[in-house]
């Protein structure tokens, strides 16, 4: 979809439809919106009146222009935001997402949305660049609302013909239509990082390989400032990456370590290192997986999807900040070489693993990837994964599991989570939780049984970050959903790449959220 700012009135706007966004309760129209009304001889207002209209969250109404109205756009669709009261970035987001399915499912080809009002009412967003921020989020709701996966179709119907094919946000200055301007193109970039994502998840794991997901970063690589370089088996033979080989050895598909550098930042300035869990498939092993809902573990590599779509995205907005993003990808099959439990694995730190569940194979290949990391003398770092199951008990659907050693990284972590509307929460990682993961046969086991999973997980991998600040991101409970959302799709959410985005953004902008103690330890 092509997305642009433009100078103008909304009234004037000849695109197939103009979308308006009006508050739960309130019968006075905002200036815009009370321009088009005028020209519809308010008709818009008589809606609200009425009460068909409400402007609860959600809620899409469309009016077709009659001859004679005035007005060079074709329908007239309302979107409600809420109560004024809790209107916010992510509200709008969710209105935003909705109101464009409304209008492809119209039939409309392109829409226009003015901005100036928005920023207007949603002063809970910093003032100095409001329109600028209120622009992003109607971009990135747009992308996201509208997100379709129809690679493998083959016959096509009516409904999957239709298509928004060009937005236009629409400010009526120029100071406005600047930021208007930097907004989109930031909401774009955001956006399709995580379209991104949602299309690597969502395509078969016959199709995305470790070998593909190479040949990705290698895409990647040809943008500004990023260079590739991907070990295969025997090269992390040579460097003792034994747990990831551990996970390799029964799959067919050969393992891939892919190194992606960003250099956007000062010569010599440390590194943030990112590191992405990739299971391109995860049959659970020899402890094999229950069948029901197995095809779902397509999706294992999510972590290194995110991890991806952050370097492009950060090379595309220019971010002033080094980046280290650490790929270790590979499927867990049950061949008949593959790792059984009881087997011990020796690490690229040198550490021995006791294998007591041979599911339990994201963390292995993390704890090579994290002490990789290392090399690179990183200021902070940060892996994602689809790491436990038991995340979604302890959080639901609705939050990513946060852990770490350092209380300003995780502040930061936080911080950007509510900002994107990716909501991140704190688990406690107490030195209780190690004792269930003492191994009586090497030097530590890879599970901790059930009681406090996605803890135990993370106590594992934090023994292989060394001195690093570091925090780990379980987006297990997040990363697929079974519904349609305003602008979350059934399937593939595609979460983390916006919540990296905005850390990094917040970094370069040096907007760092301030820590005292994490686990007994000064930050």
């Amino acid at each position: 979809m092509d997305i642009t700012a433009r100078k103008g009135r909304i009234e004037d706007e000849p695109a197939d439809a103009v979308l308006l966004i009006h508050c739960e309760g309130e019968r006075r129209l905002a200036p815009a919106a009370a321009a088009v009304d005028a020209r519809l001889r308010g008709r818009l207002a008589g809606l609200i009146t009425s009460g068909e209209f409400t402007g609860r969250l959600g809620q899409v109404s469309i009016l077709h222009v009659a001859p004679g109205e005035r007005l060079r756009a074709k329908r007239v669709v309302l979107a409600g935001l809420g109560k004024r009261k809790d209107a916010s970035l992510e509200k709008l987001r969710q209105a935003a997402g909705s109101a464009a399915k409304a209008i492809r499912t119209a039939g409309a080809k392109s829409f226009a949305v003015p901005v100036q009002d928005l920023a207007g009412l949603l002063t809970s967003v910093p003032a100095v660049n409001r329109v600028r921020d209120v622009a992003q989020t109607l971009a990135e709701g747009a992308i996201l609302g509208l997100y379709r996966f129809t690679t493998y179709y083959t016959e096509r119907t009516d409904e999957t013909a239709k298509a928004v094919r060009k937005m236009s946000v629409v400010a009526g200055d120029p100071r406005a239509l600047a930021q208007a301007r930097q907004g989109v193109r930031q909401g774009q970039i955001i956006g399709e990082a995580t379209t991104y994502v949602r299309d690597l998840c969502n395509h078969p794991a016959n199709v995305v390989t470790p070998t593909y997901i190479a040949n990705e970063a290698k895409k990647i690589a040809r943008e500004r400032g990023v260079r590739a370089k991907v070990l295969d088996r025997p090269a992390m033979q040579r460097l003792g990456m034994g747990a990831l080989l551990g996970v390799a050895r029964g799959s067919h598909e050969p393992p891939k370590f892919v190194i992606l550098e960003y250099r956007g930042g000062p010569r010599g300035a440390r590194p943030v290192a990112l590191v992405g869990k990739t299971v391109t498939f995860d049959s659970g092993g020899i402890s094999l997986k229950p069948a029901d809902n197995m095809e779902l573990m397509k999706a294992d590599m999510t972590g290194g999807a995110v991890v991806l779509a952050t370097v492009r995205a950060a090379s595309r907005l220019r971010l002033p900040v080094n980046i280290v993003a650490l790929i270790p990808a590979t499927e867990n099959m049950p061949g008949g070489s593959a790792t059984k439990p009881g087997d011990i694995l020796t690490s690229l730190s040198g550490k021995t693993i006791e294998v007591i569940n041979t599911d339990a194979e994201g963390r292995l290949i993390l704890a090579d990837g994290l002490t990789y990391a290392n090399r690179y003398k990183p200021s902070v770092v940060v892996d994602i994964a689809t790491l436990t199951g038991a995340c979604a008990v302890a959080l639901g659907k609705h939050a990513i599991g946060l852990l770490g050693n350092n209380d300003r990284l995780i502040g930061e972590l936080k911080a950007a989570g509510e900002q994107c509307g990716e909501r991140a929460w704190q688990l406690p990682l107490w030195e209780e939780y190690y004792e269930q993961i003492k191994s009586d046969v090497a030097d530590v086991k890879n599970t901790g049984g059930r009681p406090g999973g996605t803890i135990t997980a993370a106590a594992f991998l934090s023994k292989f970050v060394g001195g690093a600040r570091w925090a780990h991101l379980d987006i297990a409970s997040t990363d697929w959903s079974d519904r349609e959302q305003a602008y979350i799709p059934k399937g593939a959410t595609g979460v983390g790449a916006r919540l990296l985005i905005r850390f990094l953004s917040n970094r370069a902008n040096g907007r760092k959220a301030i820590g005292r103690r994490a686990n007994g330890k000064r930050t």
